[in-house]
């Protein structure tokens, strides 16, 4: 049997031997891996001997892009984080100034009101008002008649029906209150400024010695107590406590700015 020679052919197939270029790619593939997992620096240098430089690979230009690429994403991700750090410091800042600024602002708010309502009170507290409201005086200052035991009314008469709600004329300190003979039931206050004012006749009095009043506060209510022909209010304006010392109240309340 005949045999042909097949020397001047490559090997084909499974048997091929590795070009030069597939051989250096893995290599360098290799090496990469070796390298990765540190174990490249432990083989020893004669057992590389036979290889290529790693140069000659182009494993070293690789790395070093991979590399330069790793701190650019780092310094890109270093930088994203620092930034966010910034934003979320810049919005605590603007949050927090902002509630500061509402803060002070409801503060100012409330010191003004504060204010506002205490000078409406030192107003209140300062002003006048008629003993009784929306009536009349029925029996004027000074009126001469027998029914007085001095010749003349020593203040004037408020038309009232029984039971009407009588009022301090304004602030001050209750210095009587009880039977007056014939003012009736009556209630005496020293006002703040030092007068003094009088109500008689009433039906039934609420408050008591020592007691402050505020003006506009009820004191009693008006009747036909004592020496009175009919039910109204006795009002006198003093300068002391004691009966004598009367001024005329029309004037009196007049000059504290009640129309009277």
């Amino acid at each position: 049997m005949a045999f042909t020679c097949a020397t001047g052919k490559r090997p084909a197939g499974k048997h091929r031997r590795p070009s030069r270029f597939e051989r250096t790619t893995a290599r360098a593939a290799g090496v990469a891996a070796l390298t990765a997992t540190g174990v490249i620096g432990t083989l020893a240098a004669p057992a590389l001997a036979a290889e290529p430089a790693v140069e000659q690979t182009g494993l070293i230009p690789v790395v070093a892009v991979e590399n330069s690429i790793a701190d650019q994403i780092d310094a890109q991700a270093a930088a994203q984080e620092q930034a966010a750090k910034e934003a979320a410091a810049r919005k605590k800042a603007a949050e927090e100034a902002a509630r500061k600024k509402a803060a002070a602002k409801a503060k100012k708010e409330r010191e003004a009101k504060e204010r506002a309502a205490r000078e409406a009170e030192r107003k209140r507290l300062l002003s006048y008002v008629a003993p009784i409201s929306g009536s009349y005086v029925s029996t004027g200052y000074k009126a001469g008649g027998a029914v007085w035991s001095s010749g003349s009314h020593t203040g004037v008469d408020f038309h009232a029906a029984s039971g009407t709600s009588v009022h301090s004329v304004a602030s001050g300190t209750v210095v009587e209150a009880g039977w007056g003979g014939s003012y009736g039931n009556q209630v005496v206050i020293k006002m703040n400024d030092g007068t003094y004012t009088q109500y008689g006749h009433m039906s039934s009095i609420a408050v008591s010695v020592g007691q402050t009043v505020t003006p506009g506060q009820q004191i009693g209510l008006s009747g036909a107590t004592g020496n009175v022909t009919g039910p109204h209010l006795h009002f006198e304006a003093r300068t002391t406590q004691e009966y004598g010392s009367d001024i005329d109240p029309v004037a009196y309340l007049r000059s504290h700015g009640v129309n009277i």
